[in-house]
């Protein structure tokens, strides 16, 4: 059965920004997004997407900026991108490199890295607020861009799925601290077991309720 919309979210992200560029010239348009920035755990993982010139299907009503969706909703789409993207990548940094590099050069290498795993190359990237000095690919950095722009939408939902179950997986390996429901975000459970247990490797121990802190893995 079909996943539906909720009836009160938000508006849909549009083409709008990928028609403006396609008027100019370009053709190949890149959507990145990151998930992860906050978390005290797991890595910090980014999404790039470039996208035919139209979606059908009535799964595109869902696609939205990936917190807004449901993990149902975001499973549910996620197959459809993947099957009519011409690109649909991930990349990520992890807790060690975001403890040695900071949270926002990680996250552009997180980026750099998804970028690098395109086969295609894109002439414009899109991207939601933060930008890209390093990569000398014209570029636009969209305030909210992952709820206006659906190339950018699509970025940050297989970035999503893909760092919530690699959570998952690490649950497993970390048992006890409740990474596969709050997936490395700062919730009460998770301040609870960090008190009982202290921190694991794949906590960042840069980050204020971790420094200092003593652990038994």
């Amino acid at each position: 059965m079909p996943i539906r919309a909720r009836r009160k979210s938000r508006a849909r992200p549009t083409f709008k920004e990928e028609r403006s560029l396609r008027a100019e010239g370009y053709s190949l348009l890149a959507g990145l997004d990151e998930v992860g920035r906050g978390p005290l755990a797991g890595p910090v993982m980014a999404g790039v997407a470039i996208l035919p010139d139209r979606l059908k299907g009535r799964w595109v009503k869902l696609v939205r900026d990936s917190k807004q969706m449901t993990a149902a909703q975001r499973d549910y789409v996620l197959p459809y991108l993947q099957d009519v993207a011409l690109a649909l990548e991930v990349g990520a940094s992890s807790p060690e490199e975001i403890d040695s590099l900071g949270i926002v050069a990680a996250t552009r290498l997180a980026m750099q890295r998804a970028l690098d795993s395109v086969t295609l190359l894109p002439q414009f990237l899109l991207l939601d607020a933060i930008t890209l000095p390093q990569v000398s690919i014209p570029q636009k950095a969209i305030i909210r861009g992952d709820s206006l722009c659906i190339s950018i939408s699509a970025a940050s939902i297989v970035a999503k799925v893909t760092r919530d179950n690699l959570m998952k997986a690490e649950d497993e390996m970390y048992p006890g601290y409740g990474f596969a429901q709050h997936k490395g975000y700062g919730t009460p459970g998770h301040m609870r077991s960090l008190e009982r247990l202290g921190p694991c490797a794949i906590h960042r121990h840069s980050f204020a309720p971790i420094n200092g802190r003593t652990g038994a893995c």
